[in-house]
C-alpha cells in the first residue's frame, strides 16, 4: 500500500504538470502571435516564436518523469502486492480466494495487472491515480473489516470450480473497473467539450492532453465487453457450480440474483449502446451504475444478506 500511494502522488503530479502545460500554451500562443504581429522580418518572426514557445518544453519532461515514476512504482507496488496473494495462497494450502478479505487481495491484484498489461495495447497511464487510488481504497478498507484468519474452505467450496469460478470473477472485475475508471474520464472530458463549445472559460486543463469524450467512451465500451464475456463466464460455472455442490442449477440466493443483476445492467450497456444509439453521457452513467451493482454485491450482499453464498468470513 505504501508503494502504490506514492504512485497515486507521482499520477497526481503528472495531471498537475499537465494542466500546467496546457496553462503554459495557451498563454504562450497570444504571447507568440503579438510577436509575430509585431516583427519586421521573417527571421525575426521565427526567432520571436521560438522564444515564446521554449518555456513548455521543462513542463513537458516534468510530466513524462512523473508518469514514468508512477508507472515503474506500479510495476514495484504489483509485485509486491502478488507475493502477498501467493504467500497469503501457500500459507493456507489453497488458493487464496475463500472470503471477502481474500477476494479482495485478489481482485485488486488482478485489477493492477490488467493495467499493467493493458498498456501494451493502449496507453492508459493517465488512469494510474484511479487505479492506484481505488487499490488503496479496498486493500485500506478490507484489511480493517474484512480481515480473517485462514482457516479451512468450507464443504461447499472445497472445489476446483471455486478455481475457475472465482478466476474469471477477478479477471472481470479487474476489466470492468478499468472501463468503469474510462467512463468517469469521459464524463468530465465531456463536460469540459460542452464548456469549450458554448465558450464558457476552459476547466479542467489537465484533460486537454487525455483522449477526447467520445475514444474514452469507445474504449470503455471496448474493455466492458471483454469484462462481460469474463462476467458471463462467472455466471455459467457458477450455476454448474451450484449444481454439483446443491443438485440445482439455480435457486434464487441472494448473491445468484445480484451476479444475475450485473449480468443484466452491462446486457443492456452494451446493446443500448450498440443498437439503441445510447452514446456520450447516457452510455457512460449505465456503466458507472453497472458497476456500481459489483461494488454493493460486494461491500453489502456479502455481509448484510444471508444465503448459500455467506461466504464473507465475518
Amino acid at each position: 500500500m505504501i508503494v502504490y500511494s506514492i504512485a497515486f502522488v507521482f499520477y497526481v503530479v503528472d495531471l498537475a504538470n499537465r494542466s500546467g502545460d496546457v496553462a503554459l500554451r495557451e498563454n504562450a500562443a497570444p504571447a507568440a502571435a503579438k510577436l509575430a504581429a509585431a516583427g519586421n522580418g521573417g527571421g525575426t518572426t521565427a526567432t520571436l516564436e521560438r522564444a515564446a514557445a521554449a518555456p513548455a518544453a521543462p513542463v513537458k519532461k516534468r510530466r513524462s518523469r512523473a508518469i514514468r515514476i508512477g508507472f515503474s512504482l506500479t510495476v514495484l507496488g504489483f509485485l509486491f502486492h502478488l507475493a502477498a496473494t501467493v504467500l497469503r495462497g501457500i500459507g493456507a494450502e489453497r488458493v487464496p480466494w475463500a472470503n471477502m478479505y481474500e477476494f479482495a487481495l485478489t481482485a485488486t491484484c488482478a485489477v493492477v495487472l490488467v493495467f499493467l498489461v493493458v498498456q501494451f495495447v493502449v496507453d492508459l497511464r493517465f488512469l494510474g491515480a484511479l487505479v492506484t487510488g481505488m487499490t488503496i481504497l479496498f486493500l485500506g478498507v478490507t484489511k480493517l473489516n474484512f480481515y480473517v484468519a485462514i482457516v479451512p474452505l468450507p464443504p461447499a467450496l472445497d472445489s476446483y470450480w471455486l478455481v475457475i469460478h472465482i478466476l474469471v470473477a477477478v479477471l472481470a472485475v479487474a476489466f470492468l473497473t478499468l472501463s468503469f475508471g474510462l467512463s468517469i474520464v469521459q464524463l468530465i472530458q465531456a463536460k469540459r467539450e460542452a464548456r469549450i463549445a458554448s465558450g464558457e472559460p476552459g476547466a479542467a486543463n489537465y484533460m486537454a492532453s487525455l483522449p477526447n469524450a467520445v475514444r474514452l467512451e469507445d474504449l470503455s465500451y471496448r474493455i466492458a465487453i471483454i469484462g462481460f464475456v469474463f462476467w458471463t463466464f462467472t455466471l455459467i460455472a457458477g450455476s454448474i457450480w451450484a449444481e454439483a455442490a446443491w443438485s440445482r442449477y439455480w435457486g434464487w440466493d441472494t448473491k445468484e440474483v445480484w451476479t444475475f443483476v450485473i449480468w443484466v445492467l452491462y446486457a443492456g450497456f452494451i446493446h443500448a449502446r450498440a443498437t439503441r444509439g445510447w452514446r456520450g453521457t447516457r452510455s457512460a452513467w449505465l456503466s458507472i451504475i453497472a458497476y456500481a451493482a459489483i461494488i454493493f454485491n460486494y461491500a453489502i450482499v456479502n455481509v448484510f444478506f444471508k444465503g448459500l453464498h455467506a461466504y464473507s468470513g465475518l
